[in-house]
């Protein structure tokens, strides 16, 4: 940069700030101000023309003004007139004022980028600088529209200074981030390339963060890039600090340099080329044997420079995915810092470690420092560091350890910070369902889960619960009985009441040998949570009392009691008077076998991917999929599902094993009850679908409330209903309840789907069960 000389220091400009700090009051900075505006307002308009000095003053004592918080809406033109000085000072001032003040849409605009293509077609470097700096602190995309094609050519001239070529490119970065469409393509950008070759490190250290950009969005255009910034990263790496004495940070050579090789590398696959491949191996081994060594520094700033470079070859390493030695030692690596006494760097290690998880080379390396996470877990201070930790716990676990994670996650549950909890509540019911131990523990999972952290259990988890009990035979007893002992407890979730009425509903009749879970008795566990939950809960318990009715005829009585109470019937909830008079209805005037055709068991879901999974997905789009990890692996683990051949023993290791896998319903079975409702005429039509969670139908008009009422509010001798159950009967159905069809990919993770049948009315009038 050129020297000032002694005649270019503006005394007047002293003397003003100097003013300005000697004020006693604000009233006397302002009035010292506007004087000072007026003053130069009138040299501006004045009739005697002002040299480049003056306007230069000036400027700057408003530049000054401007920066201690008060608006300027002159000398803009002057400052503008700036710029075409030769002077080095004067030009300085004038690019420095327009790039303060001057807005992207000003009317001066086109003067200023005229102004700047003249400087950058000089061939003083200096002036050329001051344009590029200009041009990058604007970056308007008039200016980006009309510069941007010439900025590449002073990039790959040969005869381009190395400081301009530097500017030039942080210059075009500008522009590019700014305006990416606006940046031509062409042949510089085959050349450009070549830079990171340069003797210069300032000069490949400026290209190498233009590369690294647009290499993101044109990888193909700068692939030879990678065997040039291997042999650069191999040569900073391999040298001594005193080799660069330049660009030695805190004797870390060329640090920056480095990280952004490193970023540039992880843009593209692993170089093909066996020789490049081996030297870029050699060059991370080294950079991890350098991490061992001890530090030539006590000072922060040697350690900071050093984690800089080990962090970026780590990601590296993790990006490419194939040498198990090194991702083993960058594994090891990390885990010394999970103990260090910088929070920071403990951060980085488990963020880092989450992904060492997800390889195939490094699963069971991060495995060994599960003690280490879980301290981490319970003792950290800070946090987002227990937020990682507790990634780190869901990407490492697996069929081996999947037990003991899980309860110490449920343990850490109790006092977590609110922040994190539903997503720990996501992750343990994920891992519960992945890696069963079996189908009791998942079971007892979820309702410790629903009873220490229900408030943030999300409807997709108790949904699951439910159609995976469904799905299973050999746990409805065993989830019926858990769940009546947890409705027991004085202060009960709200989700595990609606956990423990759909259960009950469906499978109390497996627990009711017992005195002590009588019919009677079930029944006036849920109907003491009654009043105390919301509206779509309760509407679910009346669903629960019309299945009791059906399972348990005994105490038909004092469950047609409670539909029948004024506060049920009268309700000023359209959905719970609906299903009341619909369930006192039904429960009057169907005959048992209508009832237990009605009401009968739910079939088993179809297979589906986890909702829960879904959501995790959706809230934390870069979480690791487990589904990924395993399909890395050798085996498999146990699955949820409804079929023999499924387990873990029958399944083939190549074969993809689903989340659940649900058996197909059993084919119908023709019995007595086949022709109740005059249906013998008609072929097999589909199964009645539903509607969502909680609510039914609004009642069309003229037609009674609903399909249950338009079937007994006529008797069945008329077979009107034949017609709405008939052929299209899902169609009419969903024209009389005012509701469309759902297509045949609609969604089915959610007991809110068409298969909820039990949670909208209990009432599934399935034509092909009753064929």
């Amino acid at each position: 940069m050129p020297t000032v000389a002694k005649g270019d220091a503006m005394r007047g400009l002293a003397v003003f700030i100097s003013d300005i700090r000697n004020c006693k009051s604000k009233e006397a900075e302002q009035k010292r101000i506007n004087k000072e505006l007026a003053n130069i307002r009138s040299k501006f308009k004045g009739d005697k023309t002002l040299d480049g000095y003056s306007k230069k003053k000036y400027v700057c004592k408003l530049l000054f003004i401007f920066l201690l918080g008060h608006d300027i809406d002159f000398g803009h033109m002057e400052a503008v007139n700036l710029l075409s000085s030769n002077k080095y000072t004067e030009k300085q001032i004038g690019y420095l004022f327009i790039s303060v003040l001057v807005n992207t849409e000003s009317e001066l605009i086109r003067l200023i980028i005229q102004a700047i293509k003249n400087d950058l077609f000089t061939r003083n470097p200096v002036h050329i600088c001051l344009a590029l700096q200009c041009i990058a602190n604007i970056g308007s995309k008039e200016m980006a529209e009309a510069l941007a094609p010439e900025i590449p050519k002073l990039i790959v001239s040969g005869e381009t200074l190395d400081a301009v070529k530097q500017s030039a490119c942080l210059c075009l970065l500008r522009l590019f981030r700014t305006s990416p469409e606006t940046v031509p393509s062409g042949e510089w950008t085959q050349r450009v390339g070549h830079l990171l070759n340069d003797q210069h490190l300032g000069v490949v250290t400026s290209a190498t963060s233009l590369i690294h950009t647009l290499a993101q969005k044109t990888p193909e255009d700068f692939r030879q890039c990678v065997q040039l910034a291997i042999s650069r990263l191999s040569r900073i790496v391999t040298s001594s600090y005193t080799d660069l004495q330049d660009y030695t940070y805190y004797f870390v050579p060329a640090p920056w340099l480095s990280v952004k090789l490193l970023r540039l590398l992880q843009v593209y696959p692993p170089p093909e080329d066996p020789a490049m491949r081996g030297r870029l191996n050699e060059c991370l081994e080294t950079i991890l044997n350098k991490a061992q060594e001890p530090p030539k520094s006590k000072k922060v700033q040697h350690s900071n420079a050093k984690n800089a470079v080990l962090f970026e070859a780590i990601n590296l390493i993790i990006h490419h995915d194939t040498e198990p030695t090194l991702l083993v030692r960058a594994c090891n690596q990390l885990g010394q810092f999970l103990q260090h006494r910088e929070t920071n760097l403990r951060y980085l290690a488990l963020e880092s470690m989450c992904l060492l998880a997800s390889s195939e080379f490094s699963h069971e390396a991060v495995k060994k420092h599960m003690d280490t996470v879980i301290t981490a877990l319970k003792t950290e201070r800070d946090v987002s560091v227990r937020q990682r930790a507790v990634d780190l716990l869901y990407g490492m676990c697996d069929k081996s350890n999947a037990e003991e994670i899980v309860a110490e996650m449920l343990s850490y549950l109790e006092t977590a910070d609110y922040s994190i909890r539903e997503e720990m509540v996501l992750k343990v019911a994920i891992l519960a369902e992945k890696y069963p131990v079996d189908y009791t523990w998942y079971v007892d999972t979820i309702l410790n889960l629903i009873r220490i952290a229900g408030d943030y259990v999300s409807d997709e988890v108790w949904y699951r619960v439910i159609q995976i009990v469904i799905n299973r035979d050999d746990v409805q007893g065993y989830a019926a009985k858990v769940v009546f002992e947890a409705l027991q407890a004085p202060a009960c979730h709200e989700n595990m009441v609606k956990v423990g009425g759909y259960i009950l509903g469906e499978f109390g009749n497996l627990i009711a040998g017992d005195q002590r879970s009588s019919p009677m008795v079930q029944f006036q566990l849920l109907h003491s949570k009654y009043h105390l939950c919301s509206a779509p809960t309760r509407g679910l318990l009346l669903s629960t009392y019309i299945k009791f009715i059906n399972l348990f005829p005994e105490i038909k009585g004092q469950l047609q009691d409670v539909l029948r109470n004024n506060n049920n019937l009268q309700n000023a909830d359209a959905e719970l008077q609906q299903r009341a008079i619909e369930y006192l209805q039904l429960s009057t005037v169907a005959s048992q076998d209508v009832l237990a055709t009605v009401l009968e068991e739910m079939p088993p879901f179809p297979e589906r991917e986890s909702s829960i999974l879904a959501k995790l997905k959706k809230k934390k789009p870069n979480v690791s999929d487990i589904e990924v990890k395993e399909g890395k692996k050798s085996s498999n683990p146990p699955t949820l599902n409804n079929s023999a051949a499924n387990t873990p023993e029958a399944t083939p290791a190549s074969a993809p094993v689903p989340v659940m896998a649900a058996a197909p319903a059993p084919a119908p079975v023709q019995s007595a009850s086949d022709d109740l409702l005059g249906l013998s005429a008609g072929p097999a039509a589909a199964a009645v679908p539903v509607t969502n969670n909680f609510a039914a139908p609004a009642a069309p008009a003229g037609g009674g409330g609903g399909l249950l009422v338009d079937v007994f509010d006529t008797p069945p001798a008329q077979n009107n209903v034949s017609s709405a159950l008939a052929p299209q009967a899902e169609d009419n159905f969903f024209n009389m309840a005012g509701e469309t069809a759902p297509s045949g990919d609609a969604s089915a993770t959610e007991l809110d789907g068409r298969s909820q049948y039990f949670d909208i009315s209990c009432c599934r009038l399935s034509l092909t069960d009753l064929k």
